[in-house]
């Protein structure tokens, strides 16, 4: 029977199997990844969802609420976190690494259900936000905030408008930190959250003529090709949204949202960072490579869409903060 129904869909997607089938091999790995992705089904079901189907590395599901998905996704993250990093799938597992990251999109809409599959766009749209996800990261829609009550909606931080893969029109993403998972707060599109940090750093970012300085509400910054993107590098190797720089922990992270990769090389060290949908914490000075490594430390070097950094205390941002510094968003 097929029928039209509002559903939250949810995917979670376990990355890093690979390298454990390298380190435990194919029995143990997979022994290791199929316990996983159970503790996964285990927590839908504890929060009143419906398991579609799973997807080697992870799952498709569906809730009647946005609040269960979210829920659902907090508890997913917080079950990967508790089981540590020691395996224990199987002979010879235990005590060795199990480099599994665990990303999670959510979106809400009309779906048509048929028979045990469910297809529409809020599928193809929860489905395309792990493009973007980092590491532990849950991205949801506007239309699953707006459902929420105020108590979630402050869980949650804007990352403007992406251009996810196969859509036109880029989607309003938000991105959930849950305060019992990360050590920082922010300002969200519902509302302000006290800041932890008592001195928030700034970060400028430098390319061409190109410089701005962005600290506190205006981060995250997405760099990319994208009108809709922060900080804008009209480079033919360079995604609509290629990277994510945002402020966790009391740290800058670098996530790379890209086809082509992320690569970044601090100052008086000459190793290259390769990101490739990966994140690394930021520290110092040097050059963000977008699509391609940096290979001059100059950021006018217009062969290379490459970014010069620099992080900046509190005190600093106030010295020398631009004039286009109150005004972030797309220039």
């Amino acid at each position: 029977m097929t029928q039209l129904v509002e559903r939250t869909v949810l995917f979670a997607d376990l990355r890093g199997s690979t390298a454990m089938y390298e380190t435990l091999g194919n029995s143990d790995a997979t022994a290791v990844v199929s316990r996983s992705v159970a503790l996964l089904a285990r927590v839908v079901a504890n929060h009143h969802g419906h398991v579609v189907k799973t997807l080697g590395d992870g799952l498709m599901a569906t809730f009647h609420s946005p609040m269960y998905a979210v829920d659902a996704s907090d508890d997913m993250h917080e079950s990967m976190e508790r089981i540590g990093t020691p395996a224990d799938g199987g002979p010879g597992t235990r005590g060795r690494s199990v480099p599994l990251k665990l990303q999670v999109g959510l979106a809400h809409g009309e779906v048509v259900q048929m028979q045990a599959d469910v297809f529409g766009d809020a599928v193809n749209v929860a489905a395309r936000l792990l493009d973007h996800a980092g590491d532990n990261e849950t991205l949801a829609t506007a239309e699953v905030l707006t459902r929420l009550e105020p108590e979630q909606q402050r869980n949650f931080r804007s990352l403007d408008k992406l251009q996810l893969r196969g859509r036109v029109e880029p989607v309003h993403v938000f991105l959930l930190e849950a305060p019992r998972r990360f050590g920082d707060t922010a300002a969200t599109a519902f509302g302000d959250i006290a800041p932890v940090a008592v001195e928030p750093e700034g970060i400028r970012l430098i390319w061409q003529d190109l410089n701005r300085i962005y600290a506190g509400t205006s981060l995250p910054v997405i760099l990319g090709r994208s009108p809709q993107a922060t900080y804008i590098i009209d480079d033919t190797r360079v995604s609509r949204s290629h990277a994510r720089i945002a402020w966790h922990g009391g740290t800058f992270e670098l996530s790379d949202l890209s086809y082509n990769g992320t690569y970044v090389r601090f100052d008086h060290d000459p190793e290259v960072i390769t990101l490739r949908r990966g994140t690394c914490t930021l520290h110092g000075s040097g050059m963000i490579g977008l699509g391609a490594a940096p290979n001059d430390a100059s950021p006018m070097n217009t062969a290379n869409p490459s970014v010069r950094f620099e992080i900046m205390k509190f005190v600093d941002t106030h010295r020398d903060v631009p004039p286009e510094f109150d005004a972030p968003g797309p220039r």
